[in-house]
């Protein structure tokens, strides 16, 4: 299959996705894992019950690690135009980062796993590939100076289309989103240190 992508979806996503690319011989663009899209629905799903927005109309972002260190990026989202800040209280808007951050861990010490959304999350980004729709999509992409990072693989938003990763969008993070991103950076780097590839 020369003309295939790897979309890791098993966790650790982040170190998996390193893995994968480093030892499939692939180009970088054409390995990132699922991470941040599962991340990103129960995002929206938070921002929709805080707000009542409709769900169409609700853009968001979630980056970084998948895992501990994810950033739902509350500052960048929107609800029909109108960015969230505006419209929720700091508080409201923590507790959603909050809730997004905590969200996977309880449905997997409730459930022992989560099944249906990682599902739901690969099927859009294989439906985002297959008609090459050029959709910014949080993937775990293989970093090479973006975020000034290389040599990792992390949740980042890029452009995704049937090449895979197309172009990787880079945002600018302030200070308190840049160390909650540079802690999952080395925390991926951390799982991967005692790994010969």
């Amino acid at each position: 299959a020369d003309n295939s992508l790897i979309i890791p979806v098993t966790n650790p996503l982040d170190p998996m996705a390193y893995i994968t690319y480093k030892t499939s011989g692939f180009e970088k663009n054409r390995v990132f894992g699922m991470g941040g899209m599962l991340d990103l629905s129960r995002f929206k799903q938070f921002i929709h019950e805080a707000t009542n927005g409709s769900r169409k109309e609700i853009d968001a972002i979630v980056i970084g690690e998948h895992g501990e260190n994810m950033l739902p990026l509350t500052r960048f989202a929107e609800v029909s135009g109108k960015p969230l800040p505006t419209i929720l209280s700091q508080e409201k808007l923590d507790e959603i980062f909050t809730l997004t951050k905590n969200v996977a861990a309880e449905v997997i010490k409730l459930k022992g796993a989560t099944v249906h959304a990682p599902g739901n999350a690969i099927s859009a980004i294989i439906e985002t590939v297959v008609r090459d729709r050029k959709q910014v999509i949080p993937v775990a992409t293989y970093l090479d100076g973006e975020y000034g990072h290389s040599d990792v693989t992390i949740g980042v938003p890029a452009v995704i289309g049937k090449n895979g990763v197309e172009k990787i969008i880079e945002l600018d993070l302030n200070d308190e989103e840049r160390t909650v991103f540079d802690k999952g950076v080395a925390n991926v780097k951390d799982a991967l240190s005692g790994i010969e590839i």
